[in-house]
C-alpha cells in the first residue's frame, strides 16, 4: 500500500501542509480535488494553505486509498496551535501598530512586511508580555530564528526594521539595532540583457497587448507595479510623456515616449478600449495581475529560446544600461528610473559593456 508523508513547512511565509508520496496517477487524481492544493515544483511536492483540522481532513478524503505518517505534520501543527495562542495576547498592540502605519501612509506591502516581522517575533517570545522582553531576547530570536532557517539579508534587515519601528512607536522603547548584528548590505550588480536578446523577447509576443507591456517596460524602465497602475490619461500623447504617478517613495516622474511606442499605444487603445486602468484583466474595471504579467515574460523568454532566468526587472535594468552605453548623463538616468540618489543609479557603470570595453588591459602592453 502507497504511503502518504504529511508534513507541515513555511511556503512564501505562511504555513503550508506538504504531501509526499511516490508516483501514482489515481492518487494524484484524487489529491488535486482537494481544494486549495497547489503543486511546488521546487520542493517537489503537494501544498495546502494550513488550518486547524486540515490534517484530519486529508486523512478522511484519502485514508481508504493510502498509508498515511503524520507523526511530524501532528508534532509540528501542535506547536503551531501553541504559537497562535501565544500571540493573541498581543492583538492589540499589533493592531495598534498597522493602524499607526497606516497613518503615516505607508505602503500595502511595507505594512504587511513589518506587521508579519512583528507577528513572527512575538510569537517566537511564547507569551512573554511585551514589557518583559530584553535586547538579549532580540539577539537569541536573530541567532535561532533567522540565522538557523537561513533566511536572506534583506528579510533580516526588514524583520530588524519592523521591530525597531514597533518598540519606538507601540512601546515608546529603542532596540539597541547594532547588538541584532545587522547584515552587511550585499552588493550584487544588476542583471543586464543586450539589445538583441531584449528585442527577441519584445518581438515573441503574439498577443497585442503582453507585447505592448513589455515594450512599456523596457522602454520606460518601469517597475512591475508602476505598470500595473498605469491609467489611460497618464499617457500625454500631445507631449510624448508618460507620467508616472505616486510610486515608490510617493514620487511622481516623466519620461519621454518614442513615436514608435505610441503607435503602439494608440493600436492598443483602439483594439481593448481600457476603462478603468491601462492594462486591464478578464475583468473589466480590475488591474491585470502581477502574475499574468510574469507568465507572460516567462512565455516569451522561452520563446525567444534565451536561457537565462529573466525577470521583469531585468528589462528595467537593461533600459537604464543602455541609455548609459548611448552616452545619456547620469543625472537623467537617475531621474528617468525615479531613484533618490546618484549612488544607486552609478551602480549601471559596473556593467555597461562600452565603458568596461574602453578599459585597456595592462597585459595589452607587456
Amino acid at each position: 500500500m502507497i504511503t502518504l508523508i504529511l508534513n507541515i513547512q513555511n511556503h512564501k511565509g505562511a504555513d503550508a501542509l506538504t504531501l509526499t508520496f511516490p508516483y501514482h496517477a489515481q492518487l494524484i487524481s484524487e489529491v488535486k480535488k482537494l481544494p486549495g492544493i497547489t503543486w511546488s515544483a521546487s520542493k517537489r511536492v503537494w501544498l495546502l494553505p494550513f488550518c486547524p483540522g486540515l490534517i484530519e481532513s486529508v486523512k478522511h478524503i484519502l485514508g481508504h486509498m493510502v498509508q498515511i505518517d503524520d507523526t511530524e505534520a501532528v508534532k509540528k501543527a501542535e506547536r503551531i496551535a501553541g504559537e497562535h495562542r501565544s500571540t493573541e495576547a498581543y492583538a492589540d498592540k499589533l493592531e495598534a501598530f498597522s493602524l499607526w502605519l497606516n497613518s503615516k501612509r505607508y505602503s500595502s506591502n511595507t505594512i504587511k512586511t513589518y506587521t508579519d516581522a512583528v507577528r513572527i517575533f512575538l510569537r517566537f517570545m511564547k507569551g512573554k508580555p511585551v514589557g518583559e522582553i530584553e535586547q538579549s531576547d532580540f539577539i537569541h530570536f536573530n541567532n535561532e530564528y533567522i540565522l538557523k532557517n537561513g533566511y536572506s539579508a534583506s528579510y533580516q534587515n526588514q524583520v530588524v526594521n519592523g521591530l525597531k519601528l514597533f518598540f519606538r512607536t507601540v512601546e515608546n522603547r529603542k532596540i539597541e539595532i547594532e547588538e541584532i548584528h545587522r547584515p552587511r548590505r550585499e552588493r550584487k550588480l544588476p542583471a543586464v540583457l543586450s539589445k538583441e536578446e531584449v528585442k527577441q523577447i519584445l518581438e515573441s509576443p503574439t498577443n497585442l497587448k503582453h507585447k505592448v507591456m513589455l515594450s512599456l517596460i523596457y522602454a520606460c524602465g518601469l517597475r512591475r507595479g508602476e505598470i500595473l497602475r498605469l491609467k489611460p490619461d497618464d499617457i500625454l500623447s500631445d507631449r510624448k510623456l508618460l507620467h508616472i504617478k505616486q510610486s515608490k517613495g510617493k514620487k511622481d516622474r516623466i519620461v519621454p515616449l518614442s513615436d514608435r511606442l505610441l503607435e503602439m499605444l494608440r493600436a492598443y487603445y483602439k483594439m481593448y478600449k481600457p476603462k478603468v486602468w491601462l492594462f486591464e484583466g478578464q475583468t473589466e474595471g480590475e488591474p491585470y495581475s502581477e502574475k499574468s504579467l510574469e507568465s507572460v515574460l516567462k512565455q516569451s523568454v522561452y520563446k525567444a529560446k534565451i536561457g537565462k532566468p529573466v525577470t521583469l526587472h531585468w528589462l528595467r535594468h537593461s533600459y537604464a544600461t543602455h541609455l548609459m552605453e548611448s552616452g545619456t548623463d547620469l543625472r537623467y538616468i537617475q531621474e528617468l528610473l525615479g531613484h533618490n540618489s546618484s549612488r544607486t543609479t552609478e551602480i549601471y557603470t559596473h556593467v555597461s559593456q562600452k565603458n568596461i570595453q574602453q578599459i585597456r588591459s595592462p597585459f595589452d602592453d607587456l
